[in-house]
């Protein structure tokens, strides 16, 4: 079982930025994604890096302003959010998958964090 904590989720004012990191637990290698939920919205795919960092894949709304990294030394995962908008407002969910399949659905994942939030004010 995998334990995945997130951090860094907070209160920004629009165009500001925002640095998200997960920490995974124990050793293993998996290929990572960020999802995130707002109010009344069902979960929503941001973006995915491949095991080794290799490959990486982004929502359309989020290209050019996010960026997903990898430290494998440190089996952690970031995501830095820079010119948020007010719609970018949502918990935010780290998780984890042993399989790149299905990576922008949530049956795509074994592993999900808790959740961070992260409120962009207008």
């Amino acid at each position: 079982q995998v334990q995945l904590v997130e951090s860094g989720g907070g209160l920004v004012q629009a165009g500001g930025s925002l640095r998200l990191s997960c920490a995974a637990s124990g050793r293993t290698l998996y290929a990572m994604g960020w999802f995130r939920q707002a109010p009344g919205k069902e979960r929503q795919f941001v973006a995915h890096i491949s095991r080794y960092g290799a490959s990486t894949y982004y929502l359309d709304s989020v290209k050019g302003r996010f960026t997903i990294s990898r430290n494998n030394a440190k089996n952690t995962v970031a995501l830095q959010m820079n010119s948020l908008k007010p719609e970018d407002t949502a918990v935010y969910y780290c998780a984890a998958t042993r399989s790149s399949n299905y990576y922008t659905e949530d049956r795509g994942y074994d592993y999900w964090g808790q959740g961070t939030q992260v409120t962009v004010s207008s």
